[in-house]
């Protein structure tokens, strides 16, 4: 019989926030991790007993990267307050096909599959089923407008890196496709990248579906009256499907992408539904009140808004890439890199204290009050991928 190997020690977490976060990132560094009170106090302030423990959606996310992985074991608790997570070797593969949870948006599956995929055996050939716009994931929109020419640019990923949506699937139905492609690196490069440069143009682009092609026009109206006061080359194209590709259910969106003259992309973006849990989870928002009385306008105001928003905040990234950036930079070559970031989101913040438990690397934050942004540096942990072969 073959020995076992010797198990590391695993790293400890309580509570649900960042699942997501703490799974990727215990599987790019192997070390095992638990997650213990999951969800505990929902129930205690009288959320019911399917409050309790993991969602619908997290134990997707666990079943997809059981697809993506060789060897991963998972233990969950009867009751799901607590999960034990033993990862394995992320061996990639093609026709790989995996139905999401309708309770969250395929964006949510999409962010931690990019980063395992650069590390696999064998590029990666996934379609992935379910809702592709909600109003609280990253719609699949931004993944193929801002995150992939952030990969291509700045991390080097070049070959074959594409998302593809071929049906879009709205709230709460989904019935959504998007088939996405990721190839393998073998490191990835150092980073100085602090230069956020001047908003030249902004890109959008509007979808419909199975509603009328008329609220497309209204989004952009709505969307083009706040930007135009600003910049002059706004374009924003509109998106209409019926039939099949249209998905399940009726609904609508916007999505804006901000070019930067140093070829920074930041994106921003809303639907007119959201999903369940998302809604859940966001009880306490504004937004989740009004959703039945909003009307196209106020999406394309509100993403507009919001898209002004991030280009104030400053940095590299907007607020919902800080998190993939800190963690493509920590396991980056043992030299410096470099990043400025607008402020730290929560959840960036949460990447940070994962990256340290796992990886037991401490970023060097350097706030620059004039400007209102951080420069993260940190010295990587030079993770590379055996699979492929240096040339």
């Amino acid at each position: 019989a073959r020995a076992m190997p010797p198990t590391r020690a695993p790293a400890r977490f309580t509570g649900a926030k960042d699942f997501r976060t703490r799974i990727l990132i215990s599987v790019l560094s192997g070390k095992p991790c638990v997650i213990r009170d999951i969800r505990v106090k929902t129930a205690a302030r009288g959320g019911g007993d399917d409050a309790v423990g993991l969602r619908d959606y997290e134990v997707s996310l666990l079943r997809l990267i059981d697809k993506l992985t060789n060897g991963t074991r998972v233990d969950i608790s009867e009751d799901g307050t607590a999960v034990r997570f033993d990862p394995g070797v992320v061996k990639g593969g093609r026709a790989l096909t995996h139905e999401c949870a309708t309770s969250r948006g395929v964006g949510y599956y999409v962010e931690p599959t990019l980063a395992l995929g650069l590390f696999a055996k064998k590029p990666i050939e996934l379609t992935l089923m379910g809702v592709t716009n909600d109003d609280a994931d990253v719609s699949v929109d931004v993944f193929r407008t801002v995150t992939l020419p952030m990969l291509k640019k700045h991390f080097g990923v070049d070959d074959g890196l594409a998302l593809e949506v071929e049906r879009r699937g709205c709230p709460p139905n989904g019935g959504g496709r998007v088939r996405l492609t990721l190839p393998i690196v073998k490191t990835l490069p150092t980073l100085d990248w602090c230069d956020e440069g001047l908003v030249k143009r902004v890109r959008g682009v509007t979808f419909t579906c199975k509603v009328s092609p008329q609220n497309g026009n209204r989004m952009v109206d709505a969307a083009r009256g706040v930007l135009n006061a600003f910049i002059p080359d706004v374009y924003i194209f509109t998106d209409h499907h019926v039939g099949p590709e249209a998905g399940k259910s009726p609904g609508y969106g916007l999505s804006l992408v901000a070019e930067t003259t140093t070829g920074c992309v930041l994106g921003a973006d809303a639907a007119s539904t959201a999903c369940a849990s998302a809604m859940s989870e966001a009880a306490d928002l504004e937004w989740a009140d009004d959703a039945e009385a909003r009307v196209p306008e106020d999406v394309g105001r509100r993403v507009a808004e919001a898209l002004v928003a991030e280009i104030q905040r400053g940095g590299v990234v907007d607020s919902t890439h800080q998190s993939l950036a800190l963690i493509l930079l920590a396991i980056g070559p043992e030299q410096v890199s470099r990043i400025r970031l607008g402020q730290l989101t929560p959840r960036a913040i949460e990447t940070l204290r994962a990256l340290k438990a796992f990886f037991g690397v401490t970023f060097h934050v350097q706030p620059e009050p004039e400007s209102g942004t951080v420069f993260c540096s940190v010295v990587g942990v030079g993770l590379k991928n055996v699979a492929r072969r240096s040339t």
